[in-house]
């Protein structure tokens, strides 16, 4: 599935483009460097995701929020939703 679209770039950003895509370096066309930069920019913005879950993790631990699992997971969201109704008493 192609689509085509139209980019503006500075000449500083033309320049750098030129030197990370053609004949010698990575990428061997344009569409390739883009999809490259595309796909890192999602990836970042999925680990930033992840460490925020793990945060809010570490301060549910910190703030005793937790339970203990017994290799039930529908036990556990059961368990956790009776919680949080309480307060976490």
């Amino acid at each position: 599935m192609e689509r085509l679209s139209n980019l503006s770039l500075t000449d500083e950003l033309i320049s750098f483009v030129d030197r990370n895509c053609g004949e010698g370096t990575e990428f061997s066309t344009l569409s390739e460097f883009l999809r490259s930069l595309i796909l890192e920019k999602k990836e970042r913005q999925e680990a930033a995701k992840l460490r925020e879950g793990i945060f809010e993790g570490f301060q549910d631990a910190i703030a005793g929020r937790t339970i203990k699992f017994n290799g039930s997971l529908v036990d556990a969201l059961s368990e956790f939703k009776k919680r949080e109704k309480q307060g976490w008493k």
